[in-house]
């Protein structure tokens, strides 16, 4: 009979020797955060370990994954952030520290195709710079949870095109269908940018082939990316998700149902908001009101 590895004294009493061993390593570790991290961190892989059994040779497999990992990433694409991303653990940072109160927006994944410095884009103006798609009227308001309309806020705002590409993941250095913009003094934003559409998170590297040993699928659910920041407030990292099919979805697990926003369609020769003629079949229209978590003073 095999012996029970949760039981038997032979083999339990070395593992939890040497755990016990590493953990007192860190006792002396002058910032206390960081000890309670490493600690936690240490407990957590060795209990991995000792619960499956961890063969060496799949040791050695998941250290080649991760240094697969680290050489697809560079300053236009971040493998590791799309790892957390699909395990579920960027959106369980989010949860852990989002502070939704006071009827503040939800907050979701940064995603790993952000880029600081977007350029500038006046109110109305279009991000889509070019990129393939349809055409979408994007408005609404940015409000502190005390009410105020928050002026000035910084409005940064990122999609994929209708080919399911972000401008990043190009190879020509475009920017498209992203910008930056600052809200009026009613606190008031609009932009013309592109519907969003279900795409793919990146799958031609170690996070895809982990998708694939898995069955999972990399799709995402439509959406708008959104970051928001006042000096007033606490930024935000949210997304506008199109309300519709398309949800049933999201390969990491950035969905909240209170960021779903109806995207409504109108014909070519419907009036838009700003007298912008549309060459373009159809376009449509979404209005996303956001309450940033006042600071508290």
């Amino acid at each position: 009979m095999t012996p029970n590895p949760d039981t038997d004294e032979a083999r339990t009493s070395p593992e939890q020797r040497l755990l016990d061993t590493v953990l007192a390593s860190f006792d002396r570790t002058p910032d206390e955060r960081l000890r309670t991290v490493l600690t936690t961190l240490v407990r957590h892989l060795h209990a991995v370990v000792r619960e499956t059994r961890l063969t060496e040779a799949e040791w050695q497999h998941a250290i080649a994954f991760l240094t697969r990992t680290g050489q697809a990433s560079d300053d236009r694409r971040q493998e590791f952030i799309l790892l957390s991303d699909v395990l579920g653990v960027s959106m369980q940072t989010v949860v852990v520290n989002d502070d939704a109160t006071g009827g503040a927006t939800e907050a979701t994944v940064l995603g790993p195709f952000f880029v600081a410095d977007a350029p500038a884009v006046q109110l109305g103006g279009d991000i889509a710079a070019g990129a393939p798609g349809e055409p979408c009227w994007v408005e609404g308001r940015i409000t502190g949870t005390d009410g105020r309309p928050l002026a000035g806020a910084r409005v940064e705002v990122w999609e994929a095109d209708d080919d399911g590409f972000y401008d990043v993941q190009y190879a020509d250095g475009r920017t498209a269908a992203r910008a930056r913009l600052e809200t009026d003094t009613d606190g008031h934003y609009r932009f013309w940018a592109l519907t969003p559409t279900p795409y793919p998170i990146p799958a031609d590297g170690p996070v895809g082939d982990l998708l694939a040993a898995t069955g999972r699928t990399p799709m995402r659910a439509p959406h708008l990316h959104f970051r928001v920041g006042h000096p007033e407030a606490r930024t935000l990292t949210t997304h506008a998700f199109v309300a519709g099919d398309g949800l049933a979805v999201d390969s990491v697990f950035g969905l909240r149902d209170s960021l779903v926003v109806d995207f409504a369609r109108a014909p070519r020769d419907a009036p838009t908001p700003d007298g912008r003629i549309v060459d373009s079949p159809t376009w449509t229209r979404a209005r996303f009101d956001i309450v940033l978590t006042s600071n508290v003073t």
